[in-house]
């Protein structure tokens, strides 16, 4: 298939392993600059080095040569989603299936933070759009690393085509009608790999260790589904990989940028200088929507809400910690969220 990707991090990783199978990729970057160091490393060295780009894949920073793209994938930071969406719609076909592997949400002024299909849709609202969504570190993706995804629409003809087309022998593709579900714990789990980050940091200098992290982990993925019922979504799909595959894969690498993030700020660094120091964390924009849905609705995010402390409030994280910990105690399984 012709597939036409936005974005030269996560986006060219899935490009160099889709034309490795066959595909016509197009790999677009509004930045001519980026552009033409990835023509003359024939690799991105910052985000994946040691992943070559082959002959096959086109790069460009016009968008008219994805006018003839059978699949657009999105694969920008979130809070670009919208902007790389309305650049290239004027060009993409009215049939071409719009998919969105980003993971996070974009503020809203009028009511709860979009999901990222929100936003496709309000930009795109006539193209079939579908997530991608599930444990795959782009370093290992680019590399041919064996690796299992899901794809979630509500578009099922969709749904099944790009993951009929796109599944090879090593990118599996399960498909989910729970959408919200799978956004959900992509976008959540950031947040967790953030606080198990800190606990990480921490233990360079205080008695924390895989007992702690493990409970951030199963906590953390308990106030997730919580949140995600509480939208709509089933809670099997937060046992599966959009949920706790995903939550396990950035929690423990370090291939993660919300864990390494999380590592400096453990160990002293102020919450912004580590996120400038490690690049895009998108666990530090989605902690404050995370609160916001919180808050508006109802539900107890507790880790969330001390991760939002110590990211915007200031708090130190092992007063954090000593705040979870405290906690009334209370039965493990929620009865009221279903």
């Amino acid at each position: 298939m012709k597939i036409g990707i936005l974005g030269a991090g996560f986006g060219l990783a899935l490009g160099v392993m889709f034309n490795k199978y066959g595909h016509e990729v197009t790999v677009w970057s509004n930045s001519k600059r980026e552009i033409a160091v990835l023509e003359a490393d024939h690799e991105n060295r910052l985000k994946l080095p040691g992943v070559i780009i082959p002959a096959g894949v086109t790069l460009t920073a016009d968008p008219t040569r994805l006018k003839d793209s059978d699949i657009i994938v999105s694969s920008v930071p979130t809070f670009a989603c919208r902007d790389a969406l309305r650049a290239i719609s004027p060009y993409i076909r009215p049939d071409a299936i719009i998919v969105n592997t980003s993971k996070g949400f974009e503020s809203n002024e009028n009511g709860l933070p979009l999901r990222m299909s929100e936003v496709m849709e309000e930009i795109l609202p006539l193209n079939p759009c579908v997530v991608i969504t599930g444990p795959s570190h782009a370093e290992e993706v680019g590399r041919g690393v064996p690796t299992a995804v899901t794809a979630a629409s509500k578009d099922e003809a969709a749904m099944l085509l790009v993951e009929n087309a796109l599944s090879n022998e090593v990118f599996r593709i399960y498909h989910n009608e729970d959408i919200i579900g799978c956004e959900l714990g992509g976008a959540l789990k950031n947040i967790i790999a953030l606080a198990c980050g800190i606990c990480d940091g921490l233990a360079k200098c205080y008695p924390v260790g895989d007992n702690t992290k493990a409970a951030l982990m199963t906590r953390g993925l308990s106030e997730i589904a919580r949140l995600g019922i509480a939208l709509g979504a089933s809670r099997q799909t937060f046992a599966g990989l959009s949920g706790l595959g995903d939550l396990i894969v950035t929690c423990t690498s370090m291939h993660s940028r919300n864990r390494r993030a999380g590592i400096l700020i453990g160990e002293g660094t102020k919450p912004a200088d580590a996120v400038a120091k490690t690049g895009t964390v998108e666990g530090f924009f989605c902690t404050k929507s995370a609160r916001e849905f919180s808050l508006k609705l109802g539900v107890p995010m507790p880790i969330t809400e001390q991760t939002y402390n110590i990211l915007y409030g200031g708090l130190e994280p092992v007063k954090a910690l000593a705040i979870l910990m405290e906690r009334p105690t209370k039965e493990e399984n929620d009865r009221v969220w279903g």
